[in-house]
Formats: C-alpha cells, structure tokens, sequence
C-alpha cells in the first residue's frame, strides 16, 4: 500500500498548525491574489533590527564564523546571556546553566520533551500562546487549562492555580509580558504565585519572559527573581526576537538547573545542533548592548496601543477592550458581535466568524481568542506601521457599523 496520512504517527493526531502561521499564510495569499489585506494577525514588530545588531552578523561572516560553534552557544554568547541574567534580573547562572537555541520556542519544546511523559500535567493559563498546549500533546502530557478573568487582567488566581495542582503536575507555565492579552504579572502578583508554588515543591515553572521589555508601566519581573528560593525549579526563558526585532534570526536562550539545560542540549545536539552561529554573534552585540534606542520604539508603540483602544470605542459595544500593560497585542472582547448579522445575511455566532466577517469584510486579518483558549475574543496585534493601523483601524469600524 503507499504511504497516506494513516502512515503518519498517533502523536500527529493530537496537535494542528500553529493558528496564528495559519493566519498570516491566508492573509499574504489574498495580498498575492490582489486584495488590500492588513495582516494584523502577526506576532512580528514592523521595526527594524538595529543597524549595529546587523553589522554584527555582517563581521561574522566576513570573518569567518560560520562553523559549528557549542551546541549550547558560544562562549561569547553564554558570557552576555549571564550579564544580562544577572544585570536585568539579579539572577547569576554558571555558563552550564545556561544554552541558545534556535529561538525561544525550541527550548521551551526541548524542555517539555526532555521532562514531560504519559500521564503528566502541564498547567497553562488562558489565554495563551498557542504552542504550550501542544508542545505538551506532542511530549505526551495532558494541559491543564486554568481560565484567567478579563476583570483580572486577564490573569489567573492564585487560587485557582492552587486547585488544578495535582500530583502528576510536572510544569506551571508563567508568560509575562502576556501574549496574546499583554497582561503583566506585577511583583505582588508573581509573589502570591511563588507561594503556592512553595507549597508545591514537584512543580517546576517555565517562566517565557520573551516580552520582557516591551512594557508600557513599571518594568516587568521575573518569577526566580522575585523568589530566589524558586531559581532551580524554574527555567527562564527569553529571546532576541522581540525588543532587538531579530525574529528571522532564530535566536532563544535560558537560564536553568544544570540537569535540566544539560538535557535540552542533549536533545537539541541530536536534532538541531547549534544555533546559527552568525546569529549568534549579532545577538552577543544586542545583549551587550546599550537599550537606549528602544525607549523611541516603546513610545510609537504606545501610541498604536492607545489608537487601537480609541478605535475599540467607536464600535458601538461590538468590540471592546482596555489599553494593555505589554506586549503589542489588544485582546478585544468581541461578545457584542455574537449573534448580529452580516449585510449578506450571516450570523456571527463566535470569534472565529467575527475574524471571518472582518477579515471578508474589512480585509483586515486577526486571530480568534478560540485559538488562545478564552473565547469570544479577537487578537488585534499593533505592531505596524501607523498610517496602516489608522487605515485597519477605520476598516474594523466601518464594518462593525454594518452589522445588524
């Protein structure tokens, strides 16, 4: 017989594409087919790496650092990683505590498939970035969905964290700065976390802290940072993708238990090897750089949000939300658009109509809250360029408007 889908694995059966690559895949289709699509589906900043970032990566590969380097990193690299741990965290790692990898992403994966088997427990609050949960499916453990309150900020409850811990917890997953809601975790809030989890000493804690600097307030903390007693059950996450715009880059690293770093880089060494060691080079520049440029970025971002959260107004009670701590990302409350009807004559009965509606409608392209598990929500990601956020922002309007 030849091979088919039933040739495929079982564990193929348990996880689906990544809902926002899906998005962004349909939206640069209909931009190829002719139509105006404003993709505000996308977890990528219109900003460009800094040119001291790129030149970096230009030296190294005139200089001829384009061989296999460590798999964990480069020296080089892991020295800035533990400055940058230490200097904007207080947290001090040994260089063996420490690996890159080929994005943030890969170490969170590499880090549930080296701990995570049949019949463990992942706790992942809602909303979240969709990879957690099958990242876990594929590791063969079982998410454990804990709901966070829109009047919470979208965060969960101590409490409730407390309830879904069982004994075959392995992990709590912790994402601050929050995508997809922006929500951030404030030291007092991470601080009642810890308690629990000081209560609960088989958990670990996979703190992805890949919006770090992308805050709107008081600066964002780290979970080992504000409990020390928690630094080797918790692995800290954390990338170049967004405050240097390096997301084509491929560039994640992480502070942990030497046990657990030496087994992501087992796996990684028998899957990926190294990350790009010109990539590596340039993210040793940013890390060792100065974030002075960032403050001009963070204000134009600002800017977006509070345009986005003025535009939510506007529509009558069809979308609403209130202007996030971090991240560039609104997560609008869509509740007043189920059950209205399209002009063709269509009932929206849940996000993901609302994202077709408007998407058809308005060729402006979002993520549905369905995919971030806390529904009926729509991801509006902010991170264009003004002139066409304005133009989506009206498009949402009006199409909000036409609905009866």
């Amino acid at each position: 017989m030849i091979p088919s889908e039933a040739f495929l694995a079982p564990r193929m059966s348990a996880v689906q594409e990544s809902p926002t690559a899906a998005v962004s895949v349909k939206a640069r289709r209909l931009v190829a087919a002719g139509r105006p699509v404003i993709n505000l589906g996308e977890g990528e900043l219109d900003f460009d790496t800094p040119d001291h970032v790129k030149e970096a990566g230009i030296r190294a590969i005139q200089t001829g650092q384009t061989k296999y380097t460590a798999v964990s990193g480069t020296p080089e690299l892991k020295e800035a990683i533990r400055a940058k741990f230490q200097r904007e965290n207080g947290l001090d790692y040994r260089p063996e505590q420490i690996i890159a990898g080929t994005g943030a992403k890969q170490i969170l994966f590499n880090a549930l498939l080296a701990t995570v088997a049949a019949g463990d427990e992942v706790i992942v609050p809602a909303p979240y970035w969709v990879s957690y949960p099958d990242m876990t499916r594929i590791a063969g453990g079982t998410p454990v969905i804990v709901a966070g309150d829109e009047g919470y900020g979208f965060k969960p409850r101590p409490g409730d964290l407390a309830a879904a811990i069982t004994p075959r917890t392995k992990w709590l997953v912790l994402n601050s700065p929050n995508n997809p809601s922006g929500a951030v975790y404030s030291a007092s809030e991470l601080r009642d976390i810890a308690d629990v989890l000081l209560d609960n000493e088989h958990v670990m804690v996979l703190s992805d802290d890949v919006y770090e600097h992308i805050v709107y307030g008081e600066r964002a903390h780290t979970l080992a940072e504000i409990e020390p007693r928690l630094i080797e059950r918790t692995l800290t996450v954390n990338g170049v993708s967004k405050v240097f715009s390096m997301t084509g880059w491929r560039l994640g690293y992480a502070g942990g238990p030497a046990w657990l770093v030496r087994a992501i880089d087992i796996l990684q060494s028998q899957s990926t090897s190294n990350p790009n060691s010109i990539s590596q080079a340039a993210a040793t520049t940013a890390l060792n750089g100065s974030l002075d440029y960032f403050s001009q970025r963070m204000e134009r971002l600002r800017l977006r949000r509070d345009h986005v959260v003025a535009a939510l107004e506007k529509t009558s009670n069809r979308l609403r939300g209130a202007a996030p701590d971090g991240a560039f990302y609104v997560y609008a409350n869509c509740q007043g658009m189920i059950g209205a009807t399209t002009p063709s004559g269509r009932t929206i009965g849940s996000d993901i109509d609302a994202v077709d509606y408007f998407l058809d409608a308005a060729d402006v392209a979002m993520v549905p809250g369905s995919a971030f598990g806390l529904s009926p929500y729509l991801r509006i990601a902010y991170a264009v360029d003004e002139d066409t956020l304005a133009t989506a922002c009206n498009r949402l309007v009006a199409a909000c408007s036409q609905l009866s």
